[in-house]
């Protein structure tokens, strides 16, 4: 993860996309650790998990945490402006576009021109409900869920970056170079998954976050994706 974080990144100024969860708090402790000027940067609509998550977990690190409040009169006109930029129908797309664009939007009104993000932890490590029926199933079945989901979240990435270019603000994912992608397909599935019943998974993930220090109220919180716990899916949801 250092290795893929140095190769990827070259400002010394960043800003970590943030909700307080495991695969974000864990980048965040490993870009401070290694020097970076690292700000966190949450976003959400007023009352949101993910703000009062977010304020907790960066009060325990101690780091540098600015808010995007999303502004819900505006709300329409940015999912209008999205839906006609990345052309898609597909609804986890436009959430994170969503997501990415007020984090994006935040990260200039600070000066940050370079954000990081954990996207690929939850692939390649089995963090969405869906491994627990592919477990089932057995490991090849999960290994192929790994790599369905790996190039949706490269793809969608793509449509993130045209989003927040905008800002002039570039979205770096470490954890999907192909470098890591290939060492983390090298551990093995138990290490990350150990039955259907599992409900907390990304096991070896949880165990790194606590050995280097990432409090244990994020290290072992249970995943919210971030479309839900900004709030940004059911407003998305109320509009249509």
């Amino acid at each position: 993860m250092i290795e893929s974080i140095r190769k990827a990144v070259s400002n010394s100024k960043i800003g970590v996309a943030f909700s307080g969860g495991v695969d974000s708090s864990l980048l965040a402790k490993l870009c401070n650790d290694l020097g970076y000027d690292t700000t966190l940067l949450t976003i959400g609509i007023e009352g949101s998990h993910d703000i009062k998550f977010s304020k907790e977990i960066a009060t325990l690190f101690g780091y540098k945490h600015r808010i995007e409040r999303i502004s819900s009169t505006r709300f329409p006109k940015v999912v209008d402006h999205i839906r006609e930029t990345i052309k898609s129908d597909n609804l986890s797309w436009l959430e994170n576009c969503i997501a990415f664009y007020y984090v994006s939007k935040l990260a200039k009104t600070h000066d940050i021109k370079t954000v990081l993000t954990a996207n690929g932890i939850d692939e390649l490590f089995c963090g969405y409900n869906a491994y627990r029926d592919a477990i089932k199933k057995g490991e090849d079945e999960v290994l192929t869920l790994i790599k369905s989901k790996l190039e949706n979240e490269i793809n969608m990435m793509k449509a993130v970056n045209k989003i927040s270019s905008e800002f002039g603000v570039q979205i770096i994912q470490p954890f999907l170079s192909t470098d890591f992608v290939n060492f983390s397909m090298q551990i093995p599935v138990s290490k990350k998954i150990y039955g259907p019943d599992d409900l907390i998974r990304k096991h070896v993930i949880r165990k790194l976050a606590i050995g280097i220090g990432v409090p244990k109220e994020a290290a072992l919180k249970r995943k919210k994706a971030l479309q839900y716990g900004s709030l940004i899916h059911k407003t998305l949801i109320k509009l249509n």
